[in-house]
């Protein structure tokens, strides 16, 4: 359990724990997909947890960086924080488009009525990154992306574009425009479902750029880090429901065999050292602080220490946590990808070393 919390974020916890504990009793007792996400916003907003990624221009409750962590990380001690429908759309990249673009899509969807992708990744056998070139008040793209989480649903993507002369920008595609197809769909061991999509001259408006083109990196990257947080939050919980987990099952077999018992000493250690971390970074986010690296070394840290840390108790407990059905076997498999999300760890620890060696960026 976190400390120093104040007496409002201890109620926040308190209230994310609650549902957290509900959800995990709804999701094992419903078959219908659809009926289980609506069941679940519900859940959600009744709790007053839905909206907090919301602004609170827009009706929502505008939660800081640590309101956020608390609770992903009391769902994810309860196995329930990869549900679908807790929190509201956020607006993220569509928060700074042009007023024209905000009138078209960002009430809609933040209301559900729209879904959105984001295009980040080129395909492996891209000749070159997707790029975009002006004709008149249009810009025309081409070329492909690759891991657009949601894409078959997406209305729109938010594609990184190399704009000739320019640099990147981050570019509003709608997904039915002439020229747009999905190349291929599939899912993730994690089950998760992805698409990959190529553009061929496709022309968009320039007032679809968001921001200026040459800025695009970095708000794709602002982008990424806050879904590394939610990222690392939901797997900072996972590793309590772990460790707890595996508890129990030492305490029902009496373990007192040192060995198991020097193991579970050292998961929960892991446990605190990633926790610990990823409510520091929240703080120095809240506070306004350049927290690129931190950001990186929470997702790391905790993405890390889940998958040694489910993988030592399926060891512990045997054959047994290998049953599809079996929550460790679950989380096994959700967790792998998570090394991979958002920057695959090794990547993050190469920029880590670099926003230290040559930019004098990063604490400890």
């Amino acid at each position: 359990m976190p400390d120093f919390l104040t007496p409002k974020q201890e109620k926040l916890r308190q209230a994310a724990r609650a549902l957290g504990k509900h959800l995990a009793e709804l999701s094992s007792a419903s078959d219908d997909p659809n009926d289980l996400r609506t069941k679940i916003s519900d859940a959600s907003k009744a709790a007053g947890i839905f909206s907090l990624t919301q602004p609170k221009d827009h009706g929502g409750k505008g939660g800081s960086s640590t309101d956020l962590v608390i609770v992903r990380d009391a769902l994810g001690s309860f196995n329930a924080g990869h549900l679908p429908g807790i929190f509201g759309p956020s607006p993220g990249l569509l928060g700074q488009a042009s007023q024209e673009v905000k009138e078209k899509f960002l009430v809609p969807f933040l209301n559900g009525q729209i879904h959105g992708g984001f295009g980040f990744t080129e395909p492996s056998d891209a000749i070159r990154h997707t790029w975009g070139c002006y004709d008149g008040s249009n810009l025309v793209v081409n070329g492909a992306k690759s891991y657009v989480t949601g894409g078959l649903e997406a209305d729109f993507i938010n594609t990184l574009v190399e704009v000739e002369g320019e640099g990147p920008a981050m570019v509003l595609i709608e997904s039915r425009s002439p020229g747009v197809e999905i190349a291929e769909s599939f899912n993730s061991v994690d089950g998760s479902h992805h698409a990959r999509f190529t553009f061929c001259d496709v022309r968009v408006p320039s007032s679809h750029i968001i921001g200026k083109a040459g800025t695009g990196l970095k708000r794709a990257l602002d982008q990424i880090n806050a879904v590394r947080m939610a990222i690392a939050a939901n797997c900072v919980g996972l590793n309590q429901f772990v460790c707890d987990l595996l508890a129990e099952s030492l305490a029902v077999g009496n373990a007192s065999e040192t060995r198991e018992r020097v193991h579970f000493g050292r998961m929960r250690t892991m446990a605190f050292a990633a926790r610990s971390s990823l409510y520091r970074t929240a703080g120095l986010l809240d506070s306004g602080q350049n927290s690129v690296n931190e950001v990186m070394i929470s997702k790391a840290l905790a993405t890390e220490t889940l998958n040694d840390l489910v993988d030592q108790a399926i060891q512990i407990v045997g054959g047994e946590a290998l049953v599809e059905s079996h929550p460790l076997a679950q989380i096994f498999k959700r967790a792998r990808s998570t090394r991979l999300a958002e920057g695959p760890t090794e990547v993050l620890y190469a920029n880590i070393s670099r926003g230290f060696l040559d930019l004098n960026l990063g604490k400890i």
